[in-house]
């Protein structure tokens, strides 16, 4: 307590700030992840451009899992890309799960070239996801 109140106001409100966003991130579920202003992560998928998109920093900076269509229900999740100020925060993660969550919702089959995808699928193993990935 003297250490608080020894504080000014801003100290004491940028410390406040940084122990609640931990506090929360520590009992969030994993889907819970913020970016640098401390809004939660959307993944916004793009049809058109075959990818799913995340907006980090307001717009300015954004991570991205790119496919491709190989054959009528075929799809090659290529490529997973994270900005270096915000990787180790669990952001490709909720773009991996995206992509396999549409895997499965569209009833495709995928082939996993993009080795953070590898990754993601063999740390979370779901059955739906193996029904739907080429060996």
């Amino acid at each position: 307590c003297t250490v608080l109140s020894s504080l000014t106001m801003p100290a004491l409100i940028g410390w406040l700030s940084h122990y609640l966003t931990q506090a929360t991130m520590a009992q969030a579920a994993p889907a819970n992840v913020f970016d640098a202003n401390n809004s939660q992560i959307q993944v916004e998928h793009d049809k058109k451009r075959r990818q799913f998109v995340i907006r980090l920093n307001g717009s300015h900076d954004r991570a991205v899992l790119l496919y491709e269509y190989v054959g009528k229900k075929t799809v090659d999740l290529q490529h997973t890309e994270v900005p270096d100020a915000y990787r180790g925060r669990g952001i490709a993660k909720h773009l991996a799960k995206a992509a396999m969550d549409f895997v499965v919702e569209e009833d495709l089959k995928a082939h996993l070239t993009c080795w953070y995808i590898q990754k993601y699928v063999k740390e979370n193993p779901q059955p739906q996801y193996f029904e739907h990935i080429y060996q």
